[in-house]
């Protein structure tokens, strides 16, 4: 048994500005723009959501802006395999979590559980 639960939105922006569309969704979405200082998250900045709110980061890429959800999981390989099961597809493995599309083109991520209500909240599967 596992469990699993949508963890946040990222909104990928195709940009050398990342601070500035920090700025624009903070600003739109009223909350506050967080730069984390770690060296390794360069490319995202956090918008300070509330603990069982979903998390929402900005990502710099290179692919065209869009935006995509993260499935949080406490286990990830459980929660792939179950994804797969159900038509998605493995693209890409990123540190400790995959990047997968769904049957209608859509990119999503699992990633490894992160909230604090994430045990309370999440859905448990089989």
């Amino acid at each position: 048994m596992h469990k699993s639960r949508m963890g946040g939105l990222i909104i990928d922006c195709n940009t050398d500005d990342l601070e500035s569309a920090a700025t624009f969704w903070a600003r739109a979405l009223g909350y506050e723009a967080i730069k984390t200082g770690n060296p390794d998250d360069e490319n995202y900045v956090v918008l300070k959501t509330g603990p069982d709110d979903p998390a929402i980061e900005l990502q710099g890429v290179t692919h065209p802006s869009r935006v995509h959800i993260d499935i949080e999981t406490d286990d990830v390989e459980a929660e792939v395999a179950r994804l797969e099961n159900l038509g998605a597809k493995r693209v890409e493995q990123v540190s400790s979590w995959w990047v997968m599309e769904a049957p209608t083109g859509h990119r999503f991520c699992v990633i490894p559980a992160q909230k604090p209500s994430f045990e309370q909240k999440a859905n448990k599967w089989d």
